[in-house]
């Protein structure tokens, strides 16, 4: 018995890996642009915690086998994504405050689980729609 989804039912791993660098940078430069003002000088600084927390999610989620499947490849992808990135900024020296990480796992949960929630439901409207022909 395999493991693993039919290949029908996995998407594409470049349109999820990119959804994904989307969310991160759409909240870096949220925050940026709320906070820092200054985008150029402050992006590489901000982006490189949760940029790379994201990759270390996809590779403990071995996300590419169905990177649009909420659990567990999201649901990983998103904790990875928020703990590390976290973890990261806070040994780094740039500062944590709870409001900040309570922001964080939000924003990153609203786009990182919903976009996938997204496809879920598609691929659900697509095993239910009635065959043409």
């Amino acid at each position: 018995m395999s493991t693993t989804a039919p290949a029908a039912r996995t998407a594409p791993v470049w349109p999820a890996a990119v959804a994904d660098a989307v969310t991160v940078l759409a909240f870096t430069g949220i925050g940026i642009a709320s906070h820092d003002g200054n985008l150029a000088s402050a992006f590489g600084r901000v982006v490189w915690p949760f940029a790379l927390a994201a990759v270390l999610g996809w590779l403990v989620a071995r996300a590419w086998r169905d990177p649009a499947r909420i659990w567990p490849a999201g649901v990983v992808v998103w904790g990875v994504t928020v703990l590390g990135g976290l973890a990261l900024r806070g040994l780094s020296g740039q500062g944590l405050a709870w409001s900040f990480a309570l922001v964080t796992a939000a924003f990153l949960a609203i786009t990182m689980l919903g976009w996938r929630g997204l496809v879920t439901a598609l691929r659900r409207g697509q095993e239910h729609r009635p065959a043409e022909g």
